[in-house]
């Protein structure tokens, strides 16, 4: 090999490392039309924010990540946020999270949900095992197997969330201690997107979920993308529809393992609900 290809080749690694980090931070907004099945006509055009996977305080620029996609979200004017789990990785990240989860607001509430990271049940190396257990101070509802109404123009919202725990260690957990058929629009949040499976049909109007960062490291080839993490997964980002709910899968907006990103930009989305029959 040639000095200069030596050179060349030698070069590769730290071009993809500086690829992946600036992708890691370079958080995008999403907006995205999503149909629910008989929606009142006071709730159409309803702004829902979805965030997920901070995992503030992981080795990286997951802070970054964060403030930005806080300040996209405001931006948006959203009038439900949701945040579907695994806020925090290490303890040092508590003072970024608390200051970005104040800075959320929005006229029917911001909530959220814990993920397995939250309570240290995860297998990545750089988190320090310590459980989230509050959001005390930060103006952000954290729903564990709760629920909570809240009303537009005249229509009940009805916002509720499981935990993680109860999820993993109950393999029919589905939250269906918190639907009430009479409100209006039910929204489940949980940070496994294998919910979907396990709902009843027509218990729930909108599903939100994380978990699977949209696979993160992927390679993207002409017929679609080669995730190098979650391949055998059936969901990983987007829309997804059974038995009259909806689903959205947000890609997330932190990272895990690696402080990297390929082709699985981080992402905020804002979401506006349309009516349909289907």
């Amino acid at each position: 090999m040639s000095p200069n290809s030596l050179i060349r080749f030698s070069l590769l690694p730290a071009t993809l490392a500086a690829w992946g980090l600036y992708e890691s931070q370079a958080v995008r907004m999403v907006e995205r039309d999503v149909p629910v099945r008989a929606l009142a006509p006071s709730l159409a055009g309803l702004r829902i924010a979805h965030l997920s996977d901070l995992h503030v305080g992981a080795p990286g620029l997951n802070a970054r990540a964060f403030r930005r996609g806080v300040e996209l979200v405001m931006a948006s004017e959203p009038d439900l946020v949701c945040i579907t789990g695994d806020l925090r990785a290490r303890v040092s990240g508590d003072a970024d999270l608390r200051a970005g989860l104040r800075a959320l607001h929005a006229p029917l509430g911001v909530y959220a949900v814990l993920g397995n990271h939250d309570h240290a049940s995860g297998h990545d190396p750089f988190a320090d095992g310590v459980a989230l257990t509050e959001l005390d101070g930060t103006g952000v509802m954290l729903l564990r197997d709760e629920h909570v109404d809240v009303r537009r123009r005249g229509a009940r919202i009805r916002v509720g969330g499981i935990d993680p725990r109860t999820f993993a260690a109950d393999p029919g957990a589905r939250g269906e201690e918190l639907v009430d058929p009479a409100a209006d629009l039910r929204v489940l949040l949980c940070h496994f997107p294998t919910v979907l499976d396990r709902v009843a049909p027509h218990e729930w109007h909108l599903l939100l979920a994380g978990h699977l960062h949209g696979g993160q490291l992927c390679i993207p080839t002409p017929t679609g993308k080669i995730r190098l993490s979650h391949r055998s997964r059936q969901y990983l980002e987007g829309i997804y529809g059974r038995d009259g709910a909806v689903m959205h899968l947000s890609r997330g907006i932190g990272t895990t393992f690696v402080p990297f990103r390929f082709a699985a930009r981080p992402e905020v989305t804002l979401l506006h609900l349309v009516a349909t029959s289907a």
